[in-house]
């Protein structure tokens, strides 16, 4: 029976988003070390450390706190919640407190971290800030996914807070080098969210979840999605364009991998399939793109950190 519970727990982790998690992370990361900041591969750990337990924490609080929403749909691989909590009603509140305890050890980390490498204080309100973001996604009272506001910080946390983090653990600082891919990255995360959002658009209008696809359609989303992704790719072919610094990277590349979720977006957008079952298989090849994205431009960015080093 406990062996039985502590599988459904896992369950309400969907480990399948901390991939992408974790690609945004070393994004971040390995594009300090591409300016010039040094590897220290122990102060690197310990920063995604920081993040892990709280990139689980909003599975187990958003599981919670949208469950009467999940109850009106049934789960998919990207979207819907777990559906653990909704047939097993007894983990709600253990689910509850994992999330807290998660966020507790980020922010626990993130005090050891700031001592052990003398980190400026507001260090700290990163980190502070990035946990009650994604509790506050689906939490009372703020609830930004209710309200409206869910696309826009999941689309910050996305392009700005998870590589923006693995840059400043790296490098010690935040500064415009660091910032110079927030634009195309918010505009995926943008992309994502709204891409997890298409297949659940009856169960949130259902549960009043104030989400874009909720009060736009589902071709609205599709719409916003495509635009998305060509902007980001017009930025990686025209910001060469656009300054005169020269940066470690060849732009050309990253927009040519930024043709894989273009591809996908577009396709979504000549379909716009309105039923729900095809509609999920679209955005399920939409954020596979994405993640493949990710990956590609970090196995990029991996190389040409080897080939300084080399």
């Amino acid at each position: 029976m406990m062996s039985s519970s502590i599988t459904k727990m896992f369950r309400v982790a969907r480990l399948q988003f901390l991939i992408c998690g974790m690609a945004l992370f070393a994004f971040g990361a390995l594009w300090a070390i591409l300016l010039g900041a040094p590897i220290y591969l122990s102060r690197i750990l310990l920063g995604y450390l920081i993040l892990l337990p709280a990139h689980l924490s909003i599975s187990y609080s958003n599981d919670y706190f949208d469950v009467d929403v999940d109850k009106y749909d049934n789960p998919t691989v990207f979207s819907g919640g777990s559906g653990v909590l909704v047939d097993h009603p007894e983990l709600r509140k253990p689910a509850l407190w994992t999330a807290i305890i998660l966020i507790l050890c980020s922010l626990a980390l993130g005090i050891v971290f700031q001592i052990v490498y003398s980190f400026p204080i507001w260090f700290l309100g990163f980190v502070l800030l990035g946990n009650l973001i994604g509790w506050f996604y689906s939490a009372p009272p703020i609830r930004l996914a209710y309200r409206g506001l869910g696309e826009l910080s999941m689309a910050v946390s996305i392009g700005l807070l998870i590589p923006g983090f693995g840059y400043l653990v790296t490098s010690g600082q935040i500064n415009k080098e660091g910032l110079l891919f927030i634009i195309p990255l918010t505009l995926y995360g943008l992309a994502f969210i709204l891409s997890v959002e298409i297949p659940d658009m009856e169960s949130d209008r259902l549960g009043n979840k104030q989400t874009w696809v909720a009060r736009k359609g589902r071709g609205f989303g599709f719409t916003v999605i495509a635009a998305s992704f060509l902007m980001a790719t017009l930025f990686f072919l025209c910001y060469p364009w656009l300054t005169s610094r020269i940066y470690p990277v060849d732009f050309r590349i990253l927009g040519i991998l930024s043709l894989i979720p273009l591809a996908a977006g577009c396709i979504g957008l000549l379909r716009r399939p309105i039923e729900k079952r095809s509609a999920t298989r679209v955005v399920n090849g939409i954020l596979i793109a994405i993640a493949a994205f990710c990956f590609l431009v970090d196995g990029y960015f991996v190389y040409l950190v080897f080939s300084l080093i080399l």
